[in-house]
């Protein structure tokens, strides 16, 4: 398995978080990665999100688990389970009322040998990610 996280603490409530997460036609605006995100980000659905990574390419995934204010998951790759992308988004409330956002992608299955090399290293968009979604939240 590979995988890359991010993590920040935004002073913001998990609710604001949220409606930003799951806000797919506003995603360019601080995420500055994304080009665009299509689709409805709701359990059952597909987004395809397009990106400064690979502006050519889109990477389409299905909302696997969507439990508001907490965690939301979306999963892409290839059939049979050959390769997989779960990205999970997680909001844990802390006691100083702030949240801890994490971030997380993590790939798998039996064609990852032969695909990991061309994997995009996640590092830096994950932590531009994380801190435009704190600015974001912290603003509103």
């Amino acid at each position: 398995m590979k995988s890359f996280t991010a993590q920040t603490h935004i002073s913001a409530a998990p609710e604001t978080i949220w409606k930003i997460i799951t806000d797919a036609a506003h995603y360019p605006e601080w995420d500055p990665w994304a080009i665009r995100i299509e689709g409805t980000i709701a359990l059952g659905q597909t987004v395809t999100a397009y990106t400064k990574l690979s502006p050519k390419r889109a990477f389409p995934a299905k909302v696997t688990e969507f439990v508001p204010n907490q965690k939301l998951v979306w999963t892409g790759g290839m059939p049979l389970g050959l390769f997989k992308g779960v990205r999970t988004f997680a909001l844990t409330p802390q006691a100083d009322g702030r949240v801890l956002f994490t971030l997380t992608e993590a790939f798998s299955g039996p064609l990852l040998p032969l695909i990991a090399k061309s994997l995009p290293d996640m590092t830096q968009p994950f932590a531009d990610f994380v801190a435009g979604l704190k600015a974001r939240a912290e603003a509103m």
